[in-house]
């Protein structure tokens, strides 16, 4: 059984972080998904101030350094609020680190509001979820994927992320089934 922490970086509603726990239980039916208590703060030594946008791999660590002092859980899903990009990219809706413990998503250009759309809750929902699945793929050791609509293939753009489904193609779920029994025969 896969033992998911959602935690939350800086400003994060809790009930967010409830529904996305819910949603991913849907998804990865052999799961458990708990709200960690404790909330992170967003790290200062994030910020690029020339570009006002947060290093999404600096928050990552902090979330791996959080997984290294709880036996609870064996992914951590970190969610935050801010602008993210990494190395070599002008931004990204998330990160994680392959077949590793953390996985990190930005709500920032998952809300349809950035793209001068009105708001709306159900797009934003399914969004998060979709990003909240493909990083956690990333952290079972899935690669990206090349079926359209499968939630492991790689989002460019906000258009992609809308195009696929939150659901992983039979290859995927097969690897991460296998990623997850794993687990199950670890001590």
């Amino acid at each position: 059984m896969l033992k998911i922490g959602i935690l939350g970086i800086g400003q994060v509603s809790p009930n967010l972080l409830s529904e996305v726990s819910r949603g991913l239980v849907e998804v990865f039916p052999d799961s458990t998904c708990k709200v960690v208590k404790d909330f992170l703060a967003v790290p200062e030594e994030a910020l690029n101030k020339k570009r006002n946008q947060y290093n999404s791999t600096v928050i990552l660590a902090g979330i791996q350094n959080f997984t290294f002092n709880q036996k609870e859980f064996h992914r951590v899903l970190g969610i935050v609020d801010v602008d993210v990009y990494a190395s070599g990219l002008n931004y990204v809706f998330g990160e994680a680190y392959l077949s590793g413990p953390a996985g990190l998503i930005s709500l920032w250009r998952l809300k349809p509001e950035f793209y001068g759309e009105e708001p709306d809750s159900g797009a934003f929902k399914l969004r998060i979820l979709k990003e909240a699945v493909h990083e956690l793929g990333h952290t079972l050791g899935l690669q990206h994927c090349t079926h359209t609509y499968c939630v492991m293939r790689f989002s460019n753009s906000i258009f992609d992320v809308d195009k696929k489904q939150t659901l992983l193609c039979d290859q995927c779920y097969l690897t991460a089934s296998l990623a997850i029994n794993r687990m199950d025969r670890q001590p």
